[in-house]
């Protein structure tokens, strides 16, 4: 029993280390797409409202990979008090069976972090293909107001 429960004490350490990256990773990501959020709002007017954004959304995926990092020590914690105390077989199977659906929870809420990192990144894409298109339309408005008032002129004249 004791045996099996250092291998999945092991078992466990290992996940906890692949959620560890896998936070480290989504950390990487959103550091990545504030710097290209900031790049974006130095390009154009939407400044002012691009960077509110961009600190938002690394405000937002800060608190939240946070969290995940408090829950990971917890975890650790628990499998360390686990080592300190010999308990007995079906109290450490049981706090193993906790411990495995909070390691689900958390690899759950990864997920849903890279997917809001995507969705965001979509958002990103959406909203300089939005800014472009805006950039080009005033520069078109501006060749017509341009040929309005040499019409103007000539009319004048």
């Amino acid at each position: 029993d004791r045996d099996t429960d250092k291998k999945r004490i092991e078992e466990l350490l290992e996940e906890n280390m692949v959620l560890e990256i896998a936070q480290k990773q989504s950390m990487n990501e959103s550091a990545h797409l504030g710097w290209e959020l900031e790049q974006l709002a130095k390009s154009t007017d939407l400044a002012d409202t691009r960077k509110s954004f961009v600190f938002e959304l690394n405000e937002c995926a800060s608190s939240r990979i946070l969290k995940l990092e408090k829950d990971n020590q917890s975890l650790q914690n628990t499998i360390q008090e686990l080592r300190d105390a010999s308990l007995t077989s079906r109290e450490s199977s049981l706090k193993f069976v906790e411990l495995e659906k909070e390691n689900q929870q958390l690899s759950k809420k990864i997920e849903k972090l890279q997917n809001q990192i995507e969705k965001e990144k979509q958002s990103n894409q959406d909203l300089e293909t939005l800014s472009e298109e805006l950039i080009k339309d005033k520069e078109q408005l501006q060749v017509v107001m341009e040929s309005l008032k040499a019409d103007k002129d000539r009319q004048v004249q």
